[in-house]
């Protein structure tokens, strides 16, 4: 007689864990079964192809998100593409690398950062899948951003960090800024009194939108430099910036490959189906 019944330790939500970072994100990770998508969504393109494969056995999508040749400035980056295209492969959980601006004299250059919240002040950026537009799903999605990220998935890649000795911090808040300028000192002011510890230009709407795709996202960043209130060093130029993270990469990619290791080996399908439960119950349209 066939049986139809589901093996009990197959899990409903297999894990595929999708990786957003900088340039160069996958010259020092060992990817096995490598193949690279050109992946069409109802946004538009991508930042870049996406590398599929598979890191010590876990299933991975990666995707550089201002281009492999670095050549999208913030603003321009389609981040609704980007995050629409990670859940059509079938990612679950997306791991992100940010390079962040301090703003707190406790956190400082090669500092590795696991934030906890965030402050968005971009302007001309898309914020949701659902605009209204031709080809958007339909109705409003009013989403709450309480935590702002999985916290079961920040604590594994905050846990990695501190298995390596790194200097991290395990809690910071992060204003993202619309770029490419870095910011002013009467603005430095402001977002410090606002209660923001770091600065990016690329955390939003990333995470917001990773949330409105039913995906488990946490970002993990490099700090590498203080920004202009700090009267104690001279302001950093972008080679000295790009230098700091280079002179780190390497140390980056063992946070993210010890992170997705254990994730991997964790059940998470409860997880997975309250985040997409979560989107489904936020809509705001004429039928309900």
């Amino acid at each position: 007689m066939e049986n139809n019944l589901t093996p009990i330790n197959e899990d409903p939500f297999p894990i595929k864990i999708g990786i957003i970072g900088d340039t160069d994100l996958d010259t020092t990770i060992s990817l096995q079964d490598r193949m690279e998508y050109a992946v069409c969504t109802p946004f538009g393109k991508p930042s870049d192809v996406i590398i599929e494969g598979l890191i010590d056995g876990v299933k991975c999508a990666l995707l550089s998100r201002n281009g492999r040749l670095h050549d999208i400035m913030p603003t321009n980056i389609n981040y609704r593409a980007n995050i629409w295209a990670m859940r059509k492969l079938g990612c679950t959980h997306i791991l992100v690398t940010h390079t962040f601006s301090s703003l707190r004299d406790n956190i400082t250059p090669g500092d590795i950062v696991v934030p906890h919240d965030l402050i968005d002040h971009t302007t001309r950026r898309a914020q949701t899948f659902y605009d209204g537009a031709i080809g958007s799903p339909f109705g409003v999605c009013h989403l709450p951003m309480y935590p702002a990220f999985c916290e079961r998935t920040r604590q594994h890649l905050l846990s990695a960090a501190q298995e390596l000795d790194l200097t991290t911090h395990s809690k910071a808040t992060v204003l993202t800024l619309e770029g490419p300028r870095y910011s002013t000192l009467a603005e430095n002011n402001i977002y410090r009194s606002w209660g923001a510890d770091l600065l990016s230009m690329t955390l939003c709407p990333e995470a917001t939108l990773s949330k409105e795709a039913g995906i488990l996202y946490a970002p993990i960043g490099l700090v590498t430099n203080q920004e202009c209130w700090c009267a104690k060093q001279p302001i950093s130029t972008t080679q000295e910036i790009i230098y700091v993270f280079k002179n780190k990469v390497a140390k980056f990619q063992k946070v993210l490959s010890k992170a997705l290791a254990n994730i991997s080996k964790e059940d998470w399908s409860q997880d997975i189906l309250k985040a997409k439960i979560l989107v489904c119950s936020k809509f705001a349209n004429r039928n309900i």
